[in-house]
């Protein structure tokens, strides 16, 4: 009996240690599970650093876009030291090159970075052409979050004035905005601040106000007074949803200073003899004068049924506009001594389009700027006039054709038709061209991709 338990035990022994000893190996111990977890939460931990980086990306944008063109002039431009020489193209992308009357272009080249966390916005947009790099936005925006109704925004970025200035070139019919705007807001931008008041409520957006203080001295000089330029722009907006018909509207307002570098001044136009009248005081130097602009702008937009749908706007400025003998483009003098000329000006556009199809579009713009409105095109050069050519008149007529070849590339079919007035018979040196009608027109060809 002995025997037979003795020998169950051994084969018990035998069959169990085995089995005792895999199921031990089995076991998770404390170690093994803190690993286990340790894996979980690192896994976790990934997935949420994920989720974040997704987080950012989204708030990201990218966008651009490249416009590529061919012009050809009426003419050649011809060397300055010429007696007919006179600016082609200044107005159509810049001025042709000496001897030349046709030319390939990289217009524009822009890449716009923009994150927009909801409330607040960064934005960087550069331009790459062919002459190199420049920046066009540069500026930081942040709108309160109770109403979401104000927002501030400070950097460089668009002049808060009309409507052409902040109508993106990427989305302009015509190649260029108008003369008056080119004249009189060169590069669109300045630097400075704004506040923006538009409402997300749809009972209250049909009103919105733009104003800012600016340096008033183009977006890429430094500034040189202690003055800055006040400019806003009230706008209404009348959408009549039955009639497929919107109206948009606003009326804007640019209160500066210029700052006079010279003891010459010509100021005062007198209205009987139509002439300058110069001031060469020594009390000139330091001294300010008014650069004031209103404007008035209005668009309608206005759905044709079974052909398209047609958009037709408008915009008129007067002021004052400081300026030199042989321009009345934005002044900055900096530390440039040169005369002042101070004008009374007026300018005006209409531009017409019709959509024909989701593909072609056809375009009708006219615009005209006059940058002396106190005299007429005989008295420029006359005899001790002191008028110059920055007081000649320009009309532009221009025709065009758009056609959109997928959503991302466009291409532009445009010609420019320029009339100046014809200055004075008795005129010398540069303004002997303009005795008549100069050959500066220019056509261009262009094709654009966005993205």
């Amino acid at each position: 009996m002995k025997i037979f338990i003795l020998f169950l035990l051994i084969i018990a022994t035998l069959f169990f240690q085995p089995t005792h000893a895999q199921d031990t190996s089995n076991i998770a111990t404390k170690e093994d599970i803190a690993e286990i977890k340790g894996a979980f939460d690192g896994m976790n931990e990934t997935v949420t650093e994920m989720k974040n980086t997704l987080d950012i990306l989204k708030k990201i944008k990218i966008s651009g876009y490249i416009q590529a063109q061919y012009q050809i002039a009426d003419t050649e431009a011809l060397s300055s030291t010429a007696l007919n020489t006179y600016p082609i193209g200044n107005f159509a992308g810049g001025s042709f090159p000496t001897y030349v009357n046709s030319r390939f272009q990289l217009r524009r080249g822009r890449l716009k970075i923009n994150y927009d966390n909801d409330v607040t916005q960064y934005v960087l947009q550069l331009d790459l052409t062919q002459n190199g790099v420049g920046i066009k936005d540069a500026y930081i925006s942040v709108k309160e979050e109770w109403y979401r109704t104000a927002t501030l925004t400070a950097g460089i970025f668009d002049r808060p004035f009309g409507y052409e200035i902040s109508h993106s070139s990427n989305m302009r019919e015509s190649p260029e905005r108008s003369r008056m705007f080119q004249t009189l807001f060169p590069g669109e931008r300045e630097l400075g601040a704004k506040i923006e008041l538009v409402s997300e409520n749809e009972r209250y957006n049909w009103l919105n106000l733009k104003a800012g203080f600016f340096n008033g001295v183009l977006n890429n000089a430094n500034e040189n007074d202690s003055r800055k330029d006040f400019i806003g722009r009230i706008g209404f907006l009348f959408p009549f949803y039955e009639e497929n018909f919107e109206i948009d509207c606003g009326v804007s307002l640019y209160a500066g200073n210029v700052r006079s570098n010279s003891t010459e001044v010509y100021s005062t136009i007198n209205d009987a003899t139509k002439k300058f009248t110069r001031d060469s005081l020594s009390s000139n130097i330091g001294k300010y004068f008014k650069r004031n602009h209103l404007g008035a702008d209005i668009q309608m937009y206005y759905d044709i049924p079974s052909l398209g749908g047609f958009s037709l706007r408008g915009e008129f400025i007067t002021g004052t506009q400081p300026g030199t003998a042989s321009s009345n483009s934005f002044y900055n003098p900096g530390s440039v001594v040169s005369p002042l000329y101070e004008r009374k000006f007026y300018g005006w556009y209409i531009n017409f389009v019709q959509n024909f199809g989701l593909s072609n579009q056809l375009l009708l713009k006219y615009d005209v700027f006059d940058p002396n409105s106190k005299i007429s095109d005989e008295h420029i050069g006359a005899t001790g006039s002191n008028l110059k050519a920055g007081d000649i008149k320009y009309s532009t007529f221009g025709l065009g054709w758009i056609y959109h070849w997928d959503a991302n590339v466009k291409f532009i079919f445009f010609k420019d038709f320029v009339t100046n007035e014809k200055v004075n018979n008795t005129a010398t040196g540069s303004l002997i061209p303009f005795k008549k009608d100069v050959k500066d027109n220019v056509l261009s060809l262009r094709m654009q991709y966005k993205f």
